[in-house]
């Protein structure tokens, strides 16, 4: 990316059998930054291989995106799950929005999308879109670009395991907050093993529980 310097930021743990795909579908980027969570696989030879830098932190979303937004060199920071394989169009779509300078204060997602065309993906990938619409709730596996300088105001990302991501965006809020039009799509593998029912009630209930006060710590035993 030549017009906008961008640092991609993406928290892994044995995620060796999808980071592939995914940093195939960036291809070339200012600064590729893989946080490692102490994987056991090969998913630290995968990001190399692709020319990321590697770093090691404490497992856990939280405490990985904080120490990879903490050596990220770009002005704007693009954070990415290990299995979020993003369409083509993205990078003009990044482009144009950090080109606006009323952007600054401001950040943006991708569409949520699945890698699975049964009736009950369609359905949830239309759920997440009302979501977002209505609440401007995005979830992690949307991505989130967003200026390091706006990051850093809001206090960026808490070293929680779980909700990290709502907390962020929360605090950005929704009218500062845009849906881009590319999609991201993320592994359904998790709904297919765990039931699409079951899954989604059980991530609602994660959020309910979380606007209720529920401490992070205690919301990853019942999210496991």
């Amino acid at each position: 990316m030549a017009a906008v310097n961008v640092s991609v930021i993406i928290p892994t743990l044995n995620a060796a059998p999808q980071l592939g795909a995914t940093l195939v579908a960036l291809g070339p980027v200012d600064d590729l930054v893989v946080i490692d969570g102490g994987s056991t696989d090969r998913t630290a030879e995968v990001a190399k291989a692709f020319g990321a830098r590697v770093i090691v932190a404490p497992a856990g979303r939280g405490n990985q995106l904080m120490a990879g937004a903490a050596v990220a060199y770009g002005p704007w920071f693009l954070f990415l799950h290990a299995d979020t394989v993003l369409k083509p169009g993205w990078h003009a779509e990044v482009e144009q929005f950090a080109a606006d300078p009323g952007n600054l204060t401001k950040a943006a997602v991708f569409r949520f999308a699945l890698d699975d065309r049964s009736w009950q993906a369609d359905l949830l990938e239309r759920l997440v879109s009302w979501r977002v619409r209505t609440f401007g709730l995005p979830y992690g596996d949307q991505g989130l670009l967003i200026h390091r300088d706006f990051y850093w105001s809001l206090g960026g990302f808490p070293p929680w395991p779980l909700m990290e991501d709502v907390h962020l965006v929360r605090r950005i809020g929704r009218d500062r907050l845009t849906v881009l039009q590319s999609a991201a799509r993320t592994s359904a593998d998790r709904w297919r093993r765990d039931g699409w029912i079951r899954r989604s009630l059980r991530n609602v209930t994660c959020l309910t529980l979380y606007f209720l006060g529920v401490p992070p710590r205690i919301l990853l035993r019942l999210y496991r």
